[in-house]
């Protein structure tokens, strides 16, 4: 056997790896090395199993994992991976659906609609299909309902309304489907359902895979949903080669169809299933590991698992309560600046996770006040940017005409002289006759006597489907980037994004980065370039190259790792939310658990657990009962944040509550404000009118002081020093 397959792997890792063909689930802890074990094991399946590389199908849920996967097994086998199909679900998915598109009722040049797209389709299924208001049953909701009958694999005939909001939804999944074909386009959840129904109505078809494709590999398989685990049940029922990794306990998706439920039904119908336990832990000190398991452990239906780690010790967890989320937030920030002063971590490895977007506002506001970068991931990605749309439609149209959606985008951006009366005409006309917008298009530039229209606006339009059709006719003799920058040199797009504004700027820039993606990608066809594109996961657009914390939804903390790790807002009705407190089947309880588990695990050597004694939602501030999940801790790895870290600055404890005794903060405090002064960000400080409160910004006006005090009773306010008579609380 091949030294470099097996060496330097752990007994559980190993067992894995070489694991005979047939059906295996790994059941792989946070920090187990699946990826190691994944990759190994299709090096061990060429190198010494002898498998053809394409035969090997390998299953992610991310294009950044799948690229990790790729260049680690070339790595293994010195290059030797021609043919393997590797890639995430809706990425392999799509490609099959390319070859097999007359199947599902589309053309091979179908184009893939991403949630801004669904949206707007949506919006025009509500407001002009039904004839309802779009505040009432606003799109998003509508989409959810239908994803989840998708990710059931129901069809809009088979959707069986529950409620009257349902029998809406049921109406306007039949329209939605409706205008997805009439655009030749199909949405994410379409590619795995289109898939899974083409192998289970297609037997033909699902032969001439089962026959090409003898071991199929998946990562993170207990956030598979019905019709990704129908998919692989499907197509390994001839080889019975399924190798499936995941974990139970890290299933935090079900929001979106994920079902950790899909390990039972792996044991179900491959009843010879061997199963393997990862419990080594690569990533966290036992300390992290012992308080995390305490967590999970109060879960049922799991497979028990130990987690262990040769790194035993390691610092204690911070808990620390903070009056309110600003006073959270000021915490955040004063901690990552104390541990980067002290040369503990790097700001890049330092991330604050949350249960819900609407918490990253007040910690965003602390890193602006401080001046003080910060990475907000899944916030609005390059992809989704408004310009990044507008170029990105005009190639969509150049692969796919059909698509009128994105011929509505750009038809007049620039502006080129068609309005809205226009534009009106051309689809009542192109309606009428039963054609595509492209082909009335088309028709009006070829044939004087077509359509309603004349004058300018004809002559505009005859203009615009010129241009159009020159690029179609050009773009599979082209490599993407130059058809790109055809497309930006003839529409004269730049010249009209730059208005001399420093926005206008920088999204010129933007569409430059594109211009060089697509350089990038000069071997690949316009199709897959775009497939790419709409494929891309929050995750995915992580860059390392800013040397900055990272805010984040635990959600999106799935798969990342970092030296520090802030987990705020562990409060009752926060985490966990208030949903799974009133859920009577304790179903959402437990994944709550199991989010608090995975943030938890996040960390490789410090952990912070911070709640608020009161917090404003909706308006309102209430006061909150810490979260049950840390009182599932045992004390004795719990350290306030003074005890923390020997040699440190000391912060003090948390503001103290209305009522009680001043709390002492120190003097020592690392200063992460402008200039030497006496009054510093941190100090709690007395006001004559607004009471006591703490000092959370300070900064030199000429030659005052200028601070800004959050005072208990009275909120924010700033004050200059020599005017406020404040009166520092040492006692």
């Amino acid at each position: 056997m091949t030294s470099a397959i097996v060496d330097g792997l752990n007994e559980g890792q190993r067992a894995a790896v070489t694991a005979p063909p047939g059906p295996v689930l790994v059941l792989a802890g946070p920090g187990s090395g699946k990826t190691r074990v994944l990759t190994h094991r299709i090096a061990y399946l060429v190198n010494e199993l002898h498998v053809p590389p394409w035969r090997i199908m390998a299953m992610t849920f991310t294009n950044k994992a799948a690229r990790e996967m790729m260049h680690r097994v070339e790595g293994l086998l010195g290059g030797r991976v021609k043919g393997l199909t590797m890639g995430t679900f809706h990425s392999i998915c799509a490609r099959i659906l390319r070859r097999e598109a007359e199947r599902v009722g589309l053309t091979r040049d179908y184009v893939i609609f991403d949630t801004a797209d669904q949206r707007a389709l949506m919006k025009v299924v509500i407001t002009e299909d039904l004839n309802l208001d779009d505040k009432r049953y606003p799109p998003e909701r509508v989409l959810g309902r239908i994803s989840n009958a998708k990710n059931e694999l129901i069809r809009p005939d088979g959707y069986r309304p529950s409620d009257y909001f349902d029998e809406i939804v049921k109406r306007a999944y039949q329209y939605y489907e409706a205008r997805l074909i009439a655009n030749n386009a199909v949405d994410f959840d379409d590619l795995l359902m289109h898939t899974a129904l083409l192998f289970r109505e297609h037997h033909d078809v699902l032969a001439r895979y089962q026959n090409s494709v003898d071991h199929v590999l998946v990562d993170e398989f207990q956030d598979t949903n019905a019709a990704q685990y129908e998919l692989l049940r499907l197509l390994t029922a001839r080889s019975k080669n399924i190798f499936c990794v995941g974990d139970e306990d890290q299933s935090i998706y079900r929001w979106r169809g994920a079902d950790y439920r899909n390990i039972n039904r792996l044991r179900r119908d491959f009843p010879e299933l061997q199963t393997v336990l990862l419990e080594q832990n690569y990533r966290s000190t036992q300390v992290i590991l012992d308080a995390a398991q305490a967590v999970i452990d109060r879960n049922t239906h799991r497979t028990p698992k130990r987690l262990f780690t040769d790194r035993e010790g390691g610092p204690k967890i911070v808990l620390y309560e903070a009056h309110n989320e600003q006073y959270e937030a000021e915490f955040v920030v004063e901690q990552i600046a104390l541990l980067v002063k002290a040369g503990e971590a790097e700001p890049g490895q330092c991330a604050v996770m949350y249960r819900t977007n609407a918490q990253s506002r007040a910690l965003e506001d602390a890193f602006i006040r401080h001046n003080l970068p910060y990475r907000l991931v899944g916030a609005t990605r390059f992809y989704g940017r408004r310009e990044i749309k507008d170029v990105l439609a005009y190639l969509r149209i150049i692969h796919n005409p059909d698509d009128s959606l994105s011929l509505m985008r750009v038809i007049n951006t620039p502006p080129r002289g068609i309005g809205d009366k226009t534009i009106a005409s051309l689809q009542a006309w192109a309606e009428s006759n039963g054609i595509s917008l492209f082909e009335a298009l088309t028709q009006l530039s070829s044939d004087p006597s077509a359509g309603p229209l004349d004058g300018r606006a004809r002559r505009a339009l005859g203009s615009f489907a010129e241009m159009l059709n020159g690029w179609r006719a050009i773009s599979r003799n082209m490599a993407v980037g130059d058809l790109l920058k055809l497309v930006l040199d003839e529409t004269g797009y730049l010249g009209w994004l730059d208005d001399g504004s420093e926005q206008g700027r920088e999204r010129v820039e933007n569409v430059m980065e594109l211009v060089n993606v697509a350089a990038e990608a000069e071997d690949l066809p316009l199709q897959e370039f775009l497939e790419e594109v709409a494929l891309v996961s929050d995750v995915d657009t992580l860059t390392e190259d800013v040397n900055a914390p990272s805010l984040m939804t635990l959600h999106a903390a799935k798969g990342l790792e970092f030296d520090v790790v802030f987990l705020v807002g562990l409060e009752e009705g926060v985490l966990p939310h208030q949903r799974s407190i009133e859920d009577p089947d304790a179903e959402q309880m437990a994944e709550e658990r199991r989010l608090m588990y995975v943030g938890m695990t996040r960390a490789r050597k410090y952990l912070y657990l911070v709640y608020c004694f009161r917090r404003t939602v909706w308006g309102e501030s209430s006061v909150n009962m810490r979260s049950r999940f840390i009182d599932d801790i045992p004390p004795e790895l719990l350290v306030p944040p003074h005890a923390a870290f020997p040699g440190m600055p000391d912060i003090g404890g948390p503001p103290r509550r209305m009522g009680g005794p001043p709390r002492v903060r120190s003097s020592a405090q690392m200063e992460i404000d402008l200039g030497e002064s006496a009054i510093r960000t941190g100090m709690r400080v007395l006001h004559p009118k607004f009471g006591e409160g703490i000092v959370v910004a300070s900064r030199m006006s000429g030659d005052d002081q200028e601070v800004s005090v959050m005072f208990d009773e009275a909120g924010l306010k700033r004050l200059m020093v020599s005017f406020a008579n404040l009166t520092v609380l040492d006692g």
